[in-house]
């Protein structure tokens, strides 16, 4: 009896050690199915998602509430770039600049796609001077506003995102073309949602154009040249302003009634913090990173237009 216990208790074991095997490698075959993508920023798995639907498994480089100026990928992050069969880069932003080539070393058969290509950039607003301070100084402004470099934030333009989902659009087709329709179908769709976006977005700023924000970090270049208003920035490439800076700053709010300074959570708040109770006025936060692209930009701007009244 003991023995046919014994017999019956290594067939059961070894049923189960095959079916675990065969589960395990049908997980596999359904996870192979899908292509493995890694994008820099949030936003960018929205973007992929909408166009490779089902297609696609998204992971971001970049996780919420870290700053694309800073952030060094953890030991995880890098083991999945391992599996990442394309990766959709947001153009120019630090990260990018410091970590592409070492991503690539680790993935070399990853195919990298700039999606930034065909999107002609802005420099990062420089710190804003008064025209009566002279040639001499004008020009030194100059040189400075040159070597601030490009301003990365493209996404926040629902026209320029367009462009980048035609980049994503075109690699994906071009690796996987027995999924061309479906990924067309996707793709328009998407383009159809972001002209909404625009012409809601339109409606929302209009109360606004013509009017400056006072922001921490000049993240919002696009969104304000797209929908007619001026963004001041606090800092520029993590340079906290100087303390002459900050008075011009603290002045000019004051002469303009400034009473909000929106800051992005990734960044340190402490300067914005100190020229707001100078103002007498208060710090908001809004987030340019958030996955949910529609919903976020839309609150985004409703957030602007609120604190500008």
């Amino acid at each position: 009896m003991n023995k046919k216990i014994a017999l019956l208790s290594i067939f059961l074991i070894s049923v189960l050690f095959l079916s675990g095997c065969i589960n395990n490698q049908t997980s596999k075959e359904v996870s192979g199915d899908k292509i493995n993508v890694m994008v820099s920023v949030l936003p960018q798995v929205d973007f992929v998602e909408r166009i490779g639907g089902d297609k696609v498994q998204v992971s971001e480089m970049i996780p919420p509430g870290f700053s694309p100026a800073t952030y060094d990928p953890s030991p995880e992050q890098l083991k999945k770039l391992q599996d990442a069969e394309l990766y959709f880069r947001i153009g120019h932003i630090p990260f990018e600049k410091v970590q592409m080539e070492k991503l690539e070393n680790i993935n070399s058969k990853m195919i990298v796609v700039d999606t930034s290509k065909n999107i002609a950039l802005l420099k990062l607003a420089s710190h804003h001077h008064d025209e009566e301070e002279g040639e001499e100084n004008e020009e030194e402004h100059k040189d400075e506003h040159e070597e601030e470099g490009d301003d990365p934030h493209i996404w926040l333009s629902p026209n320029l995102v367009k462009i980048q989902a035609e980049h994503i659009y075109n690699a994906l087709v071009e690796y996987k073309p027995e999924y061309k329709d479906y990924f067309l179908d996707n793709y328009n769709q998407f383009i159809n949602e972001l002209t909404t976006l625009d012409a809601r977005l339109e409606e929302i700023f209009l109360p606004v154009q013509g009017k400056t924000i006072l922001v921490f970090h000049p993240a919002f270049g696009y969104l304000a040249a797209a929908y007619g208003f001026e963004q001041e920035a606090i800092e520029i490439e993590g340079k906290d302003p100087s303390p002459e800076h900050l008075k011009n700053i603290i002045d000019e709010a004051r002469a303009d009634d400034v009473k909000v300074i929106f800051v992005q959570k990734q960044f340190s708040t402490k300067s914005a913090e100190a020229i707001a109770k100078e103002i007498g006025g208060a710090v908001v936060q809004i987030d340019p990173l958030a996955k949910d692209y529609f919903d976020n930009l839309q609150n985004l701007a409703d957030t602007i237009v609120e604190g500008l009244k």
